[in-house]
């Protein structure tokens, strides 16, 4: 019964006869036999005169969406290897996008693999060409493609943050060509080591740049520089951050990383490109000199200026000089005639002041009596009205007095110790004061009690 279920479902066979199967189907399928196909290259390594490397395929979101083990073996290699390197200048490495041609193989000991058999730089260099272009574009919609532009170059710059590797035949025919200018101008550049290749180049430059700007006052500009190498070995500088953050740099930056055919984003966003390390040591030694020179213009231009002036000068004095007797003369008669003139206009003028003065004086007489005599006639019915108010105000205050002294009659009488007797009270007098306190009196003192009708005399007991 067992055996008639096997006989009817799937067929049965060991995991190498299925393994062989998975093979047979795939040597069978023409397309699994020839195609090309386009990847990103990782984990590239040689041995033994193989070379072998993973394909992967990432999403939008950088994730690993499909991977394939892919082998070139010896043969093939030496001229893919040499192929590759003569059109893009680069070895085939990780991190490279491209295209090759191939079969699918499956081994039943180690699984599915492809192998290469022939690869096309084009497609690396059309793939490099496109993300520069998506960063440019993106770089423009933000506004930020020619900030670093717009910053103004100082016209001598001396103080220079070097921006390279250490040790680096670039840095050091910078620094040779700097130091060794026939002028013997004075320039203090500082390195900042950083990886200029490879897939470490956009972190260790923008670390290198964070330091510098920490300390931006020090520094006149930055310059990013390398020597030449395969195209290939600037895709560092072909990235989105590191664009962005030359971009907005507070300082000028300087690039050469790279021969004349080689443009990265970064010669596209920087304040200034050049070819190569020489020739940004040969742009700062230019730029000191005709600072220099234009120093120097303005020097002797001053000189001359300053002596024309002097000379011009001197012959002006000579000539007011020559007019100050002349003048001096001119301005005393004129002088002495305007004298003469307010001499005969004074006793005019006197005359004439005088005559409006008494004018004026008997004017403010005529008002003077016709406004004393209604001052006066106003001052004496002022008082006539005064001495009414005054009468009036002082009977009213005697009748309030009489009042006051009314009422207070009224009430002493009330109060009086003659009506308070009268009500049945007594007074005890003790040598003719009151007594109020019966604690005051001791005993065989003599007191008087003093009643309405009479008195009565008393002894303390």
């Amino acid at each position: 019964m067992q055996d008639n279920l096997f006989t009817q479902g799937p067929p049965r066979m060991t995991l190498a006869e299925f393994t062989a199967e998975i093979g047979n189907a795939i040597r069978k399928s023409p397309v699994l036999r020839d195609a090309w196909v386009t990847a990103e290259l990782s984990d590239v390594r040689v041995n033994g005169g193989h070379c072998y490397m993973e394909m992967i395929e990432k999403n939008q979101q950088g994730q690993t969406i499909a991977k394939l083990r892919a082998t070139v073996w010896a043969n093939t290699y030496r001229y893919l290897r040499e192929k590759f390197l003569r059109a893009t200048g680069s070895e085939i490495r990780t991190g490279l996008k491209v295209m090759v041609r191939g079969a699918a193989s499956h081994h039943t000991l180690y699984g599915l693999s492809f192998s290469i058999s022939d690869i096309d730089p084009t497609y690396t260099l059309g793939d490099m060409e496109r993300l520069r272009r998506e960063i440019l574009n993106r770089l423009f919609q933000e506004g930020l493609i020619n900030r670093n532009k717009e910053i103004a170059m100082p016209p001598a710059p001396q103080r220079i943050a070097v921006v390279s590797a250490e040790g680096a035949a670039g840095y050091g025919d910078f620094i040779n060509h700097l130091e060794g200018n026939t002028e013997g101008f004075v320039f203090y550049p500082v390195l900042f080591p950083a990886v200029m290749q490879g897939e470490r180049t956009s972190a260790s430059v923008r670390a290198a740049l964070d330091l510098i700007e920490s300390h931006k006052d020090k520094w006149d500009c930055v310059a990013i520089v390398r020597g030449g190498g395969a195209t290939t070995d600037l895709n560092g500088f072909d990235d989105y951050e590191l664009a962005r953050r030359v971009a907005t740099f507070p300082l000028p930056v300087v690039v050469g990383i790279g021969h004349e055919r080689d443009r990265t984003v970064l010669d596209e966003i920087a304040n200034t490109r050049l070819k190569t390390p020489t020739a940004v040591a040969s742009f700062f030694v230019d730029r000191l000199r005709d600072a220099y020179n234009r120093a120097g213009s303005l020097v002797d231009y001053i000189a001359t200026y300053s002596q024309d002036r002097i000379i011009g000068e001197r012959r002006r004095l000579d000539n007011i000089e020559t007019m100050i007797p002349a003048l001096t003369q001119a301005r005393i008669s004129a002088a002495r005639a305007l004298l003469e003139r307010e001499m005969t206009r004074i006793p005019v003028l006197v005359e004439s002041r005088i005559a409006g003065a008494s004018s004026r004086l008997e004017t403010i007489g005529r008002v003077l009596g016709v406004l004393n005599g209604r001052q006066i006639q106003f001052a004496g019915q002022r008082l006539e009205n005064l001495r009414g108010r005054l009468e009036m105000a002082a009977e009213n205050i005697l009748q309030r007095s009489r009042n006051d002294l009314t009422r207070l009659e009224g009430m002493v009488g009330v109060l009086s110790p003659a009506n308070t007797l009268s009500r049945g009270y007594s007074i005890t007098r003790r040598n003719g004061r009151a007594v109020t306190d019966a604690s005051q009196l001791k005993p065989g003192e003599r007191i008087t009690t003093e009643l309405r009708d009479g008195s009565v005399d008393s002894i303390v007991e």
